[in-house]
């Protein structure tokens, strides 16, 4: 009982770390499910760079 008092501040920010570090992993896969994006401006990947590379048709994957 006596560690648990001595460490009770490095436990409890251990806990709050930890918590914030699972809701962050929680909102990323509910993102990933509802298919938003992950840069956070919510405008699609249309003026992306990488959009016909990592958007092509499925036809165009035959080679990957």
């Amino acid at each position: 009982m006596g560690w648990i008092v001595d460490n009770m501040a490095t436990i409890l920010v251990g806990i709050v770390v930890f918590s914030i570090i699972g809701l962050a992993a929680v909102k990323l896969i509910r993102d990933k499910k509802s298919k938003k994006s992950s840069c956070g401006c919510g405008c699609g990947c249309g003026g992306c760079s990488m959009n016909g590379i990592c958007h092509s048709k499925k036809s165009d994957n035959t080679d990957r």
